[in-house]
């Protein structure tokens, strides 16, 4: 059997060098937006806004919606969940988590970061978004239906998140870092001044 040579300078397709281009830049800019979390989730918040518009004023594609409802509850589930599952955590023989003052601190860590959580969100509702331009997809529903059904699973869903939240005692949210002001300098108690 013959060896067929590699070259190392096999002809590219303009079409993979414009994808491989557009996909790191694509990366670069992701990146760079990672620390402005505010900006971000006000775009995600515009995005929203457009899509609701558009939904409100065709007055259709309600099954689209209900579906953008339920990804977005299983997403906030993500989010709002430990990484490590204090139960299953305590079945399997590890450290429990921290139900009493002697226990050493840990940080909630959660199943989904805060990027992936928006990165989702944001895809999820430029998808949708361009679902509407396709009738196909405006199927005839009565949307009160939908609606009160997506209600009665967030309601159910929140509720068992709380509890299991109470139950460890875990907080999902952070306000950011602590501030400590520092040691406070001894008064002293026999009232004379060195100078």
């Amino acid at each position: 059997m013959e060896e067929v040579p590699v070259d190392d300078q096999s002809p590219v397709s303009p079409f993979s060098k414009w994808r491989d281009d557009f996909s790191r830049a694509f990366q670069y800019f992701l990146d760079r937006s990672a620390p402005h979390i505010v900006n971000r989730w006000l775009g995600t918040l515009a995005a929203a806004a457009v899509y609701v518009l558009r939904v409100y004023y065709l007055h259709g594609f309600f099954v689209i919606s209900y579906g953008l409802g339920i990804y977005i509850l299983n997403l906030l589930i993500g989010f709002m969940s430990p990484k490590v599952d204090p139960e299953l955590e305590v079945l399997d023989g590890g450290a429990s988590s921290p139900t009493k003052d002697s226990y050493e601190y840990r940080p909630f860590t959660r199943r989904l970061p805060e990027f992936k959580f928006w990165y989702a969100i944001t895809k999820a509702l430029c998808v949708a978004f361009l679902m509407t331009f396709l009738s196909i997809f405006d199927v005839p529903v009565f949307w009160p239906i939908l609606f009160f059904y997506w209600f009665f699973l967030f309601f159910l869903t929140m509720k068992r998140l709380i509890t299991h939240m109470i139950k460890h005692r875990y907080v999902p949210f952070n306000f950011g870092k602590q501030k400590y002001s520092g040691k406070r300098p001894a008064q002293s108690t026999s009232g004379s001044r060195r100078d």
